[in-house]
């Protein structure tokens, strides 16, 4: 006894004294290990010699996002490497789940520690952990030649004393981005396309200076089969004020035949924004509506495109400087939602759906909604008048209320302009019945990401607004059943609450709205209860970076 005691106090000292949930491996069943891979013949030798660089760029990239969580992360690995290598219990899966959610907080799970019991700041890395919102705008207001910097997307807030100071992300993460630099101008010298040597040159001048305009633009301009993002974009881990953008790496290759079949729609942008619900003085028609669309095959990602639910596509760049010249593109990583349909979305609306409308989900619905998700974004409400009359982004006025808000906002504005294009005959792929049903049944999918997460809060605004209006009925079996008629007005209405929302910049109505639908109700926790044993997303392998 004595010597199983002394084991244990040998094992608890060499884990540095980590205390780690008991739940860790169930935790990691949620996000099963995925082979994602892509198609070698889309490339020659020398532009794959290029792709390899662009994976050696992405790798400081996750060391910066680290950082920007937690800068104690660092030292936190350490010790659970350690930890893990002396064969401490649990330590090998609590490092597993603290690379997937680069930190000890379980992004399933509200950020909740499962490594001690210390809270995750809300500014994350980008502020002192002890630094309130009053503190932040207090200086702002005492400070005005402050302001600018201080809600900069690219500075972290350090604290000197008793003062405060916005550090420009160049400075204060130099010796990684150096090394990302170095490898985007060998790439840069490796490819033979034109258009990617002048992004990858732009870039990596980008990354030491922290003005991205030029490089956004020239981003807008590629046109190469290898396609990658790589620098500072979402905000979504600021969640003090959504100011500071984390940074991230998207390495793909394009599918050329899927993207040249879906451009079609991109044409028909100036519409969508016209067709919006709103009133007319609020619809952005001054926006350059550019809106290339790239179909491709995710190669590897890094930093915050990495951590635990796996995105599907994205619509860049953020700087409406850069959308109000040229748009935006957007990019749908198809091997990465094939995954997520097969693992997670099928079985999951086989197992919830009402059994008479399981064989109306399919892959088209749910790959053409994420599409037009990603248009979305691109139109509505952009730069407006902030109450003291200043011009101003609307994220600037919702604060920690613009991430969910906005995703929510794409999705229901993409299933609006998805009907909008049915009318008028874009498309015949799906009808509408199809739409509501297979947007409906996967809702429960992102859901389970956590109510607290951008995508899974804005999902549930959604099923709390469409069970008020009659859309989703409970069906025998503890399953759903969609009312299809329904569904127009539902949308139609929700695109119009979410689009003012942003029109007026109004925090506290996005609050409101929040309340009473971004919650949690005994239905849905009923039906996700259901969805025990089911994936909740992947975690990508990359076989082409070497991982296994």
């Amino acid at each position: 006894m004595k010597a199983a005691v002394l084991v244990g106090t040998i094992l608890f000292a060499a884990a540095g004294g980590l205390r780690f949930a008991p739940d860790i491996p169930s935790e990691l069943a949620k996000l099963p290990r995925t082979p994602i891979d892509y198609d070698r013949s889309v490339l020659d030798g020398r532009e794959a010699a290029a792709l390899a660089e662009l994976i050696e760029a992405s790798r400081p990239i996750g060391e910066i996002f680290l950082r920007q969580v937690s800068p104690k992360n660092p030292e936190l690995r350490r010790r659970l490497t350690s930890a893990s290598a002396h064969g401490v219990d649990g330590a090998a899966d609590a490092l597993a789940w603290f690379r997937i959610n680069a930190g000890p907080w379980d992004r399933l799970r509200g950020d909740a520690p499962f490594i001690g019991t210390a809270p995750k700041p809300p500014g994350a890395g980008f502020y002192p952990a002890d630094m309130t919102k009053e503190e932040f705008e207090r200086w702002v207001g005492a400070h005005p030649g402050d302001q600018k910097a201080f809600e900069s997307a690219f500075t972290v807030i350090r604290r000197d004393g008793r003062n405060l100071s916005a550090v420009p992300y160049a400075r204060e993460y130099r010796s990684f981005l150096e090394t990302s630099a170095a490898h985007l101008r060998r790439a840069a010298a490796k490819t033979g396309n034109a258009s990617l040597r002048n992004y990858l040159e732009k870039r990596a001048a980008a990354l030491l200076d922290d003005d991205y305009f030029a490089s956004d633009l020239a981003w807008m301009d590629l046109d190469a089969d290898i396609d990658v993002v790589i620098g500072p974009y979402e905000v979504y881990e600021d969640g003090l004020f959504n100011y500071k953008a984390a940074y991230e790496s998207f390495v793909t290759v394009r599918d050329r035949a899927a993207s040249d079949a879906l451009a079609v729609y991109a044409k028909h942008l100036p519409e969508m924004e016209a067709g919006l619900p709103i009133p007319d003085e609020h619809k952005n028609t001054s926006r350059k509506f550019e809106s290339p669309i790239r179909v491709v095959q995710e190669v590897y990602t890094s930093g915050d495109a990495r951590t635990a639910i796996q995105t599907t596509a994205f619509n860049l760049p953020n700087d409406e400087r850069v959308r109000e010249a040229k748009g935006s593109k957007k990019v749908l990583l198809k091997n990465v939602m094939e995954a997520k349909f097969r693992v997670s979305g099928r079985p999951i609306a086989d197992r919830a759906l009402d059994p008479s409308q399981r064989d109306r989900v399919t892959f088209e619905a749910y790959f053409d909604h994420t599409l037009f998700h990603e248009l979305a974004h691109g139109i509505g409400p952009g730069i407006i008048t902030a109450p003291d009359g200043r011009k101003v982004e609307a994220r600037i006025l919702l604060k920690d209320q613009y991430s969910t808000l906005e995703e929510c906002k794409a999705d229901v504005v993409g299933m609006g302009t998805l009907l909008q294009g049915m009318d008028a005959g874009w498309f015949t792929a799906f009808d509408a019945d199809t739409l509501a049903i297979t947007v409906s049944a996967l809702l429960l999918r992102s859901i389970r990401f956590g109510v607290e997460e951008a995508h899974g809060g804005g999902t549930a605004v959604q099923w709390n607004w469409f069970a008020e209006r009659g859309v989703l009925v409970p069906a025998a079996g503890g399953r759903i059943h969609v009312d299809t008629s329904k569904f127009r007005e539902a949308v139609r209405s929700l695109s119009a609450e979410l689009l003012m929302i942003e029109a007026t910049g109004d925090a506290a109505r996005a609050e409101r709205l929040f309340a009473k639908y971004g919650k949690l109700t005994p239905e849905m926790e009923r039906l996700s209860e259901a969805l025990k044993g089911i994936p909740v997303d992947i975690t990508p392998v990359y076989v082409a970076a070497g991982e296994k």
